[in-house]
């Protein structure tokens, strides 16, 4: 029996929303503070993802400031297909509210944002039998809305509480034979998540819940998937049905951490009574029936396009005068905007960490400026190996404290730059019958970060660090780990940034 492995979307790729289009299905996810925002993907199956563009990839139709903090942004995206067009909505936190864009093709381009005059985030659509497009917001409420406008036309009406636990939000909203079914994610997005339903005979309700909700949780389990939540729901070509949900996978030793944010899953879905049945999201599941892989991913970006690939990611911004791949043909030149990765405004150019364990390697060409490679999660939580002034240095940030932890002389002209992530097996600690812990390894973090400089890692490291400091646990927030080039002084050229995964 053929299966696919879980997660079908790795790394910081939170708040899946899905819609299908004949034999092709589209995927977006929430961005939060990085430009362009919100990714958007392709399958034939929903096992291989790849992805096509970002909705919100243009200044005038995102631009964030750098006073929005980390984590805020743009949340919780939805996904439709309605009439022939496209239809995103979703939340600009901090920076405006809720907003609706849309096409007649997914890779754009996507219209000028469509302001809704209705609070909550988490926004939804839907559209019932006369065309009238229903939109449900965290909290949770309905309202009938113009989507050409934005003019709320009915509502919001307050629908349904939930299940009773903490933070109904994410509501979705589906016409399934005669019934409107609301499903939303309740318990927080942390150990508590979980997926409620209700259904009724129409949108404003009255909705009556399942008889089993939550309809899944893996709240209080030893399933190596966590967090399971904020979940849409997608029929296949064949008739089955699957959900499409976030969840983390932490590790280590208690209390476990999760570096890569909240990563995209993939689980079948089943009609019980009319009442969808959902199973553990487990790391290996029987696979669709559609099975359409695309080609590899090149492992390595020699930066001779005309534009960056959409992978590529910035927070808060990229202006045009920051970045460029013509001024040095083949390599991708980067100007300072800031100078400190410690505060808003600087320049960073990186990419999802996808995978437990991988190794990232970047050829870099400092000239006189202050360059390197980072591992980030936000301002106050970042490793950094920074090439200056004929020097290689590693810094962390950690909160409040900024220390540089190595440095080694670089002679002129262009140098590798390498970090390998790589987990570490846990033992857990063993007790004598005289209640003392026993000699033995005892592994406490999710992973070690290793700097190094040269290529195939055959350099001698400079520093290895703890992966717990760059994890959600320590940092807070909704994203997770992005690695990429920076420059925070003068300008510099990356000539190949290369990705290698070692893991699923």
């Amino acid at each position: 029996m053929r299966t696919f492995g879980n997660p079908v979307i790795g790394g910081f790729h939170p708040d899946p929303s899905a819609c299908r289009v004949g034999e092709d299905y589209y995927l977006v996810c929430s961005s939060f503070e990085y430009v362009p925002g919100v990714p958007l993907f392709h399958s034939r199956d929903l096992v291989h993802w790849r992805q096509i563009g970002n909705v919100l990839d243009r200044p005038g139709l995102l631009e964030l400031p750098d006073d929005v903090p980390a984590s805020a942004g743009i949340y919780a995206p939805t996904l439709r297909h309605h009439d022939g067009r496209f239809y995103l909505i979703t939340t600009k936190v901090g920076a405006g509210g809720n907003f609706l864009v849309s096409s007649d093709r997914p890779e754009g381009p996507w219209s000028d944002p469509v302001w809704i005059d209705l609070p909550g985030i988490d926004p939804d659509l839907a559209w019932d039998e006369d065309g009238s497009c229903w939109c449900a917001v965290s909290g949770v409420r309905v309202a009938r809305i113009d989507p050409a406008t934005g003019k709320v036309l009915e509502g919001p009406l307050p629908v349904w509480s939930g299940a009773g636990m903490q933070h109904p939000e994410a509501p979705h909203l589906y016409r399934v034979g005669d019934w409107w079914y609301l499903m939303l994610a309740e318990g927080g997005t942390a150990h508590g998540h979980s997926v409620s339903i209700a259904r009724a005979r129409s949108p404003r309700g009255p909705f009556e819940p399942a008889p089993r909700n939550p309809v899944l949780s893996h709240r209080s389990t030893d399933l190596p998937i966590q967090c399971t939540g904020h979940a849409d729901l997608v029929e296949a070509t064949d008739g089955t049905w699957w959900m499409l949900l976030l969840g983390t996978r932490p590790r280590g030793w208690f209390p476990k951490f999760h570096v890569l944010g909240r990563e995209t899953f993939l689980t079948p879905v089943e009609w019980v009574d009319g009442w969808p049945r959902v199973g553990p999201v487990l790391e290996r599941h029987p696979a669709p029936a559609a099975w359409h892989p695309f080609e590899p991913e090149p492992v390595r970006d020699d930066f001779d396009a005309v534009r960056l690939a959409p992978h590529w990611i910035s927070p808060h911004r990229r202006p045009e005068h920051s970045w460029s791949l013509t001024d040095r043909p083949g390599r991708l030149t980067l100007t300072a905007t800031g100078d400190s990765l410690d505060r808003p405004g600087h320049t960073f150019v990186g990419r999802r960490q996808q995978h437990p364990d991988c190794r990232v390697a970047a050829r870099l060409d400092p000239g006189t400026a202050r360059a390197g490679l980072s591992v980030r999660i936000d301002e106050a939580h970042h490793y950094d190996l920074e090439v200056a002034r004929g020097e290689a240095s590693v810094i962390a940030r950690i909160g409040p404290v900024r220390q540089c932890l190595a440095r080694r002389p670089v002679p002129p002209g262009p140098v590798t730059l390498a970090v390998e992530v790589r987990t570490e097996p846990v033992v857990p600690p063993t007790v004598t019958s005289a209640g003392q812990e026993a000699p033995g390894i005892r592994a406490g973090g999710p992973d070690t970060l290793v700097f190094s400089l040269g290529e195939g890692g055959d350099g001698d490291p400079l520093a290895e660090l703890d992966g717990r400091y760059l994890s959600t646990e320590v940092a807070g927030g909704f994203t997770g780990r992005v690695i990429g080039m920076y420059v925070t002084e003068g300008s510099a050229a990356f000539d190949w940034f290369e990705y290698v995964p070692a893991s699923p």
